[in-house]
């Protein structure tokens, strides 16, 4: 149904329900079978084909565990910068900043984003909460 050689290549998953309608595709699951909107929430990729290779299929599940975890920790930059930014010209300020400078690093470390992308956060980061501090 879901896997199979056909002239070498994998087939691709019949976007049909049980009751015979028709599937978007973002309610594939990536073992081919339908699953609820919550899921199709979460995953905002389609695959057509699935992988036949056991080896492979193990690299499609680490590829999107980690793709999960690298949004979750860009998104927390995001915050973060938000947040130093808002706190710029208070009494949180610097600890607003150090956490937010500390977890750039930390992103840069762990390979989430590129060392030289973090930093140009940094610098742009502080130039944003100098010109703030300066109006203010």
């Amino acid at each position: 149904m879901i896997t199979g050689f056909q002239s070498g290549r994998p087939k691709p998953i019949d976007p049909v329900s049980a009751q015979g309608q028709a599937l978007s595709p973002h309610e594939l699951h990536p073992r081919g079978d339908a699953t609820g909107p919550r899921q199709a929430q979460e995953r905002q990729q389609t695959r057509l084909f699935v992988a036949n290779i056991k080896s492979q299929i193990k690299r499609n599940r680490q590829n999107e565990k980690r793709r999960l975890r690298n949004r979750a920790v860009r998104s927390e930059l995001h915050s973060r910068e938000k947040a130093a930014v808002a706190a710029a010209g208070t009494d949180h300020e610097a600890e607003a900043l150090r956490q937010t400078i500390k977890r750039i690093d930390k992103a840069a470390a762990k390979g989430v984003i590129h060392k030289n992308a973090a930093a140009r956060k940094k610098s742009r980061l502080m130039a944003r909460i100098r010109s703030i501090a300066g109006e203010a």
